[in-house]
Formats: structure tokens, C-alpha cells, sequence
């Protein structure tokens, strides 16, 4: 035979080549996981080629978990992967207890979480990777997945994470999807084996093996109709059959195929005895199709105890199958083909039946119940309140916001509305469904909100605003909220919209006035000093001028600890908006700790990227790289392009300051195409700062001046009070024509009086480099000593080109032996810093002050990746590998590969050997 196709049980003609790429597929599992889609029409053949793969799989001796998606099974979190590794769940105990009991939760197998403590989407997916590497310890195992289309929003979601992190373990996932349909998995660009027909000849030895008597013109016309889809190859005779040649409707080709298939199959149900098609109807509206389950419905619908025997003539036509436990329609399209041959009255009877044989499980019954409602029904708008309830306590967010809408839809007009209208859009914003949020809220608009409820909107449309300029009278509605809010005695609320008004503030100067309205209303209400919220007020509304009462409190709170992970993520925040690039990444470091063991991996990506810009700022490679390399992971992966872009700049900074200009353009230029489209100020104005440092490494100080004046450039977008901090050591450095040296003191001379009330280390000291590098003849020498003398400890990057400058200075002065002193000196940094064009600099002053330049060997980190070098960071601290799985949420047994690959580059042969090959040298 050229190839298979399966049919009751034989193997029959065709698919040759998509049987190459799946043998293929399953037999190099036990060398590598991968994913592979099949994608194709209604009854092309996926299910068939599934099963085949299993099969051949289970005879490789590979462990098989199968799924299938279902229609009505969609609003039911986790559904899908409760279905796919059931036979798995013996296994969960052996798992970290966090993620056992995440998992447990989602499945509904664990006492439920209150919301606000649910258990997040990623450690229920890290639990998943764990059990499934648990199992592949033993045997390769195969996912299969069919209809996947049909699967649960959060099974899909799952799917995509654990796609994302095949390779090193011997995992394989084969998901079946019909043409025409997306999912979470298309984003993911994985190989795909998309289904055509059958060829001709396949097709004509198809039908004749299955209809080896058929008359010739009906052949014609099946043939013809069919065109080479199986499913219809095998089914259309019969129904031909039935109706005679004239049925216009099984092979005009105005009508498409997947209907003539439907209507295949409803062909066969008006012969069905009443019964059967009763049990039949229930059993499509179900979404377990347990038997005990569809029988109990169907005898309550027809009212007379049906036995198993009722299901008899279904299976005698082909359409469906029965077993002790469940009944399985042939094929998804028997199941729509019953649906549709009902009336809307039979359909809403048997969600009806349905609703009431199933107490024991409150989601589903309601959800049947709400498919039941042909009409407004409070009692079940209720219920889908509370079923939304349980699915956010299980980590299901999307399904949530499902249940709420459809209690919105059912509800009548109650304070409850408003209610519901203000946390399905505040769910909406959690999943980056800013058009849809924004509709709830058009809609709680009109309604008779109370204050608190009405605060809450304006608190939600902070996170649908894209326009974060300055905005006078907006900074005035938040305030004023605030300060209604605190009123009524919700302090914690007003607290959070003023962080939303301080926030507004850093993207832009609204003026002293409204910054100092912010901070008055914030400090009136009656929280701790040291409440991390109100540090983000004072830091965002008046960065400079509270400067030093930020980073007082910030030393404090260091000092005294006991903060969690969310407060530590909102002061590593302020620290940065504050300028205090030294204090932030304590803070920083314990909010990514905390986060990680949360699985709270969208805001880990975002403490990763303020993280990564601490880091860049001093050139502290050893976290900045590894940093980015995961921030930049997690913001594509949870869906956060801002943040997204943040890493990107952080990336090319640190390109540019090692000297790999190639990929700090590339990088820079992706991030300012995204930056671009959101329209961030903060992000702008960093691109702009980046592109400077790209043009000083590149030794083209015009072009790096051009672009940081942006930043000081009132009319420009990419303009930020704030960040001309950080922008104005590389303009003082790019400031290399008269015209620039006397523009860029202008600025320096503005800066300096708004920063006069700072203490923070690191513009003080930004602020000396340019004073010094700015300065006139006579008053240079006395300005670089000044700015030696400030605490450059936590500042490397700045006190090696601070040297450099202070060499050349004095070499252009013909003080040659003098110059040779802070030249070799910053030479030596930089070498150690890896900032190459630096220190290259360096190497050429030296050689121009009459001393001779050594070759400082490649640094031993900069033969591995950024993964690699976190991985082997981490190694050697003591981690095994599960446990550093568990903190990068990837599988031991990828990191096991990560070591194999890190040994040979670093010359070492043992896990012991790391901590000498990675110690402070390098």
C-alpha cells in the first residue's frame, strides 16, 4: 500500500507521507521532545493519524496520555488537562508541595484558594512540566491531543507553556486542530502537518474498500463530493443511499462539506426510536458523557428509567460508542448533527436534565443551567457569580470572565450589575483584553454605582489609558477620588489610585502644583510612613524633591525586612524612580525571589526588566544578562509587549557597552518599532539614552549628542525630566563640538538646581562626571577631583570613564606621567567590566601617553549564554537541578543539558568545578 488510513479497524490507502513525518516524530522522542501540529478540515483524518501515532508510541514504549476537546467542556477550567493526565495524578504527590497543591486546586481536588491568594497560571503549568518530567524519568512520554480547538482556555494556555519548554525532555505533544481555528498555540509558530484530501487513486480505493458494490454514478458523485476527505468518503454513500440520487444537499457544491457531513449523519437519526434519540441529545449537551450521567438525564427528559440498551440502535448506526463508563460520539460531527436536528425547545430540555442530575458539581450544573435559560434569571446569574468565584480561586481567570459575562447576559437589572460589570473588566485587564474592558466599563458608566464602586472605575480606566502625557485635569479626577475615597474610609484604595497619579507624574511634569497636590493627599492619609505604596507616591510625584525622603525610607525598610515579594516588586520601583540605582536591586532580587515561588511570572518579567535596567546602568553583567535573557522569555510569553520592550533597551545598553554593536542596533531597533506603538514616555526617552551609548561605542559623538538632546528637548516625545538623570552623563560625553559643550551646561546647569534636594548616590554622581567632562580649562581639574571623591562604589561603569576622561585630560595637557595613573587604572576596569570600546579608549591614550597596552584575555562568562550563565550561577550556589528548574520554570532535565553544554565551554568536567570557574574574576 502506498500508505494508511484507518477504518474499523483495518488499515486502508494513503497519507503516506504525513506517516514518514509521524513516524519520525514518535520514534525520536526518547532523543528530544517536540511539539507537532496536524491541522486540517472536519474529518480529514487527525483523529486517525492521532491514534496511529499512539499506538505506534505505545508499542515504542512510550507512556501515552490522550484528550480530546469538547464543545461544551470550554467554560470548564482545566477540563482538558485534568482529561490528559489523569493517569498521572498517583504521581502529584512526589511534586514540591506549592506545586501539588496548585494543581490539586485547579482540578478542583484541593480545598479552594480565596481569590486574592489564587494559585497563578504559571505554577499550575511549572506543576504540569514536573509531573510530566516525572514520568518521562521512566518512559518518553506522548501527549496526544485532539480537537484541541475545543479544549478549555486554560488547558490551551498550559499546552503553550509546555511547548515553549520541550527539548531536553524525552516529551512529545501531537495536537490535532481544525482548520479555520486558532488557539494560544498558534502564537507559538511550532511545526505544523497540515491535512490535504486524498489524491485520487487513495480516495477511489477508499470508497471501494468500504463500499466495494457501489453503483457507478452514485461513485461518481460520492467521489465528487467527497473530494478526498475521508470522513465523507466513508459516510456520504450511505446517506446517498438512503435519500436516493436526487438529494442535492449531500453533494451541491454550494453547500459546504462539513454540512453535508452534518447532514450525513442526521440522515440516520428519524429512525431512531424516541429513547435513543432522547439519550442521544443529552449525551451531545453533555460535557463529560460519562454513561450513568447521560442515562440519569435522558430517563428525567423522557420520564422513564433508561437503561444502557436505549443506546443500542445509536451504536448499530455507527454513532457512537458505549462502554461501561462513558459514550463517545464517532466523530464531533455526529455531536453537532444531533444538536442541530433538535429544536431549540428539545436542546434547552436536556441543559435542563442535565442541571438537575448534577448537584455534586456546582460548575457544571451551572453551567447548564445558564445554557438552559431562555430567558433573564437571576437566580442562575447568582450562581455563574459564584462559579466565577471558584474558577478565579483555581487560577483560571479567562474562564471567570467567561462565567461573568454570561451572568451578565442572564442577570437582571441589580446592584449586583455593576458589581459584576466592574470585575469582569477588571479580569479583562489581567488577560490584556483592553478593548473588552473598556466596553464593560461604557456600560457600568450609566449605572447607579456607589462611591466606592465608582472609584474603582476610575482606578480600572488608569489601565485602559494609552495617552500617559501629561494630563492636568485627569492628575485632578484621581486626586480628587482619592481623596473622596478616603472619605468613606477605604485608605488602601486611595492609596492605590494616588499611585496611579504619582505614576502619571514620572511619565511627565504635570508642574509642581499638581506634584506637590499628589503628595499632600497621599501624606494625609492615615498609613505608615514606611507603607511601600506611599514611598511610590513620593518617588513617582516628586522624584528629586522628596528624593532624599524616598531613599531614607527606602535605607529603613531595607534595614528592617519583613516585606513580601509584592511590596519588595513596588519599592525595587520607587528605588528606580528615585534614581537610586544602588538600593533597588535588593529590593528587586527579593520580589523576583518571592514572585518566582508564587508563579507569578507576568510581574517577574516586569521586576526582571527594572532589574536588568539597574543593572545595565552599573554594568553588573553577572545579573543584567541573565536578567534580560529571561525577562525578555517571560514578557512574550505572558503577553506584555511594554515590558517586552524594556528588555529589548536593556539588551542593546548592555550590547553596546560590551562592544556588540550588531546586535545592540537590532535590539534597540526592535524596541523603539514596539515603543513606538505604545507610546511610553519612560521607554522613549531610555531608547534615546541607549542610542547614545550605541553611538559612543560606535566613536560617533554627534550622532549619540543628537540623541540624547531628545530627552532634554521639551517639544519632543521622547522628553523626560526625570530620566535626564541618566541621560546626562552621555550627553556630557557626546559633547564633543563647542555648540554641544555649550548646550549640554545649559541643561547640566537646570538639572542641577531641580536636583538639588537628592541624595541619591548615582545622580549625584552622574551629575559630577558631567560637571567635570563639561568644565572649563581652569575649573576642570578641580571638578574632576570632586567627582573622584564622591561614593562611586556602586558605580563602576561611571568612575572607569570618569578616569578615562580625567587621563586624556591630562595627556591633551601634556602632564603625560601623570595621565598614565588613572588611564591604566581605567583601562583595567573596563577590561573587567567587559566594556570593550572603553577600554580600548583606554589602551589608546595609554599608548599615546608612552606606555605599552597588555592583552586582557576573553572574560570565561562571556563564552556562555545569558541562560547558561544564569544556569551555571546558579549551579554554583549549591542548587540542584530540580531546584533551579523550579526558580526558571523549566524542567531538571533541561538544565541537566544547559550543564552538559556549559561544562566544555568553561574547560571543566564536574559540577564542582563551577564555583572556581565562576568566582569573582569572572
Amino acid at each position: 500500500m502506498a500508505g494508511v488510513y484507518r477504518v474499523s479497524g483495518e488499515e486502508l490507502f494513503g497519507r503516506a507521507g504525513e506517516l514518514t513525518v509521524l513516524d519520525a516524530f514518535v520514534d525520536g522522542l526518547p532523543d528530544a521532545g517536540s511539539a507537532l501540529l496536524l491541522r486540517g478540515a472536519p474529518g480529514i483524518g487527525k483523529s486517525a493519524l492521532l491514534s496511529r501515532a499512539a499506538r505506534r508510541a505505545e508499542k515504542s514504549g512510550c507512556t501515552v496520555l490522550t484528550a480530546s476537546g469538547v464543545q461544551a467542556e470550554t467554560h470548564l477550567p482545566f477540563a482538558g488537562l485534568h482529561q490528559l493526565t489523569r493517569t498521572l495524578l498517583d504521581q502529584v504527590p512526589r511534586l514540591p508541595p506549592v506545586q501539588s497543591d496548585a494543581l490539586l486546586a485547579a482540578f478542583g481536588m484541593a480545598e479552594a484558594y480565596p481569590a486574592q491568594d489564587a494559585p497563578a497560571f504559571f505554577m499550575i503549568a511549572l506543576a504540569t512540566l514536573s509531573l510530566l518530567g516525572e514520568a518521562a524519568g521512566e518512559a518518553p512520554v506522548l501527549l496526544a491531543v485532539d480537537s484541541a480547538q475545543w479544549l478549555d482556555t486554560p488547558t490551551l494556555d498550559v499546552l503553550s507553556f509546555l511547548a515553549r519548554r520541550l527539548g531536553a525532555e524525552p516529551v512529545g505533544l501531537l495536537v490535532g486542530i481544525r482548520e479555520e481555528h486558532t488557539t494560544p498555540l498558534d502564537a507559538l509558530a511550532l511545526p505544523e502537518l497540515v491535512l490535504g484530501p486524498l489524491v485520487p487513486p487513495d480516495a477511489k480505493n477508499l470508497l471501494d474498500a468500504v463500499e466495494p458494490e457501489l453503483e457507478a454514478p452514485l461513485r461518481r458523485r460520492v467521489l465528487d463530493a467527497a473530494a478526498g476527505n475521508p470522513l465523507a468518503l466513508i459516510e456520504l454513500p450511505a446517506a446517498l443511499r438512503t435519500h436516493g440520487t436526487t438529494d442535492d444537499a449531500l453533494t451541491s457544491p454550494a453547500v459546504p462539506l462539513t454540512a453535508r457531513l452534518e447532514h450525513a449523519f442526521a440522515s440516520r437519526l428519524p429512525g431512531l426510536p424516541a429513547d435513543t434519540g432522547s439519550a442521544l441529545l443529552v449525551a451531545a449537551s453533555d460535557d463529560e458523557g460519562t454513561l450513568a450521567e447521560v442515562l440519569a438525564a435522558a430517563s428525567r427528559l423522557t420520564g422513564s428509567v433508561l437503561s444502557p440498551a436505549a443506546l443500542d440502535p445509536a451504536v448499530a448506526h455507527g454513532l457512537v460508542t458505549v462502554d461501561d463508563q462513558h459514550v463517545r460520539f464517532r466523530h464531533p460531527l455526529v455531536r453537532s448533527a444531533v444538536l442541530q436536528a433538535a429544536s431549540l425547545a428539545e436542546r434547552l430540555a436536556a441543559h435542563r436534565a442535565l442541571a438537575a442530575v448534577l448537584d455534586a458539581e456546582p460548575d457544571r450544573r451551572t453551567w447548564h443551567r445558564a445554557a438552559a435559560s431562555g430567558r433573564r434569571d437571576e437566580s442562575v446569574a447568582l450562581e455563574l457569580d459564584r462559579t466565577a468565584a471558584r474558577a478565579e480561586a483555581r487560577g483560571a481567570p479567562a474562564v471567570a470572565l467567561a462565567a461573568l459575562e454570561r451572568a451578565l447576559a442572564l442577570g437582571e437589572d441589580t446592584p449586583a450589575t455593576g458589581h459584576r460589570l466592574l470585575k469582569a473588566a477588571e479580569l479583562s485587564l489581567e488577560l490584556g483584553r483592553t478593548q473588552r474592558a473598556a466596553t464593560l466599563l461604557q456600560h457600568a458608566a450609566p449605572l447607579r454605582l456607589g462611591g466606592l464602586e465608582r472609584a474603582r472605575m476610575v482606578l480600572l480606566r488608569e489601565g485602559l489609558e494609552t495617552d500617559v502625557s501629561t494630563s492636568v485635569p485627569r492628575l485632578r479626577l484621581l486626586v480628587t477620588t482619592a481623596e473622596a475615597v478616603a472619605g468613606e474610609g477605604d485608605a488602601g484604595l486611595a492609596l492605590r489610585i494616588l499611585r496611579a497619579a504619582a505614576r502619571r507624574c514620572w511619565w511627565s511634569d504635570p508642574g509642581r502644583e499638581m506634584r506637590e497636590g499628589v503628595v499632600a493627599a497621599a501624606e494625609r492619609l492615615p498609613v505608615p510612613e514606611l507603607h511601600p505604596d506611599l514611598v511610590f507616591v513620593l518617588a513617582g510625584a516628586a522624584p528629586l524633591e522628596r528624593g532624599s525622603t524616598v531613599i531614607e525610607r527606602l535605607e529603613r525598610l531595607e534595614c528592617d525586612g519583613g516585606y513580601d515579594a509584592l511590596a519588595a516588586a513596588t519599592l525595587g520601583t520607587a528605588a528606580t524612580m528615585a534614581g537610586a540605582y544602588d538600593l533597588a536591586p535588593g529590593f528587586l532580587r527579593h520580589a523576583a525571589a518571592g514572585l518566582r515561588a508564587q508563579g507569578r511570572l507576568g510581574l517577574l518579567s516586569q521586576v526582571l526588566v527594572s532589574l536588568s535596567f539597574t543593572a545595565a546602568h552599573v554594568v553588573d553583567w553577572e545579573s543584567g544578562l541573565p536578567s534580560i535573557a529571561e525577562a525578555m522569555r517571560l514578557a512574550e510569553e505572558s503577553s506584555q509587549p511594554r515590558w517586552l520592550t524594556g528588555a529589548r533597551i536593556a539588551k542593546a545598553h548592555f550590547a553596546a557597552v560590551l562592544g556588540d554593536l550588531e546586535t545592540a542596533r537590532a535590539a534597540i531597533n526592535d524596541a523603539e518599532r514596539q515603543g513606538l506603538s505604545g507610546a511610553n514616555p519612560s521607554n522613549l526617552a531610555f531608547i534615546q539614552i541607549t542610542r547614545g551609548l550605541i553611538g559612543l561605542a560606535a566613536g560617533r559623538p554627534d550622532e549619540a549628542f543628537a540623541c540624547v538632546w531628545r530627552v532634554f528637548d521639551p517639544a519632543d516625545p521622547a522628553h523626560h525630566p526625570y530620566l535626564q538623570t541618566i541621560a546626562m552623563p552621555v550627553l556630557a560625553e557626546a559633547s564633543v563640538s563647542e555648540e554641544h559643550r555649550v548646550a549640554a551646561r545649559a541643561a547640566l546647569s537646570r538639572l542641577e538646581e531641580a536636583a538639588a534636594a537628592t541624595n541619591a548616590r548615582l545622580i549625584r554622581a552622574g551629575l559630577g562626571f558631567a560637571h567635570a567632562l563639561l568644565a572649563e580649562d581652569d575649573e576642570a581639574e578641580a571638578r574632576f577631583r570632586s567627582a573622584l571623591g564622591l561614593d562611586l562604589s556602586k558605580d563602576p561603569f561611571t568612575r572607569a570613564r570618569l578616569l578615562l576622561a580625567q587621563g586624556a585630560w591630562l595627556r591633551r595637557r601634556r602632564r603625560v606621567m601623570e595621565s598614565r595613573t588613572p588611564l591604566r587604572i581605567a583601562r583595567e576596569s573596563l577590561a573587567s567590566l567587559g566594556a570593550e570600546p572603553w577600554h580600548e579608549r583606554a589602551g589608546q591614550e595609554l599608548r599615546s601617553a608612552g606606555e605599552g597596552g597588555t592583552q586582557v584575555p576573553t572574560a570565561r562568562w562571556d563564552l556562555l549564554t545569558p541562560q547558561e550563565l544564569q544556569i551555571a550561577q546558579l549551579a554554583a550556589s549549591g542548587l540542584s537541578n530540580r531546584e533551579i528548574g523550579q526558580q526558571l520554570y523549566l524542567s531538571p532535565r533541561t538544565i541537566g543539558a544547559h550543564l552538559y553544554r556549559i561544562y566544555p565551554k568553561l574547560g571543566i568536567t564536574s559540577r564542582g568545578q563551577l564555583r572556581e570557574r565562576l568566582g569573582p574574576s569572572g
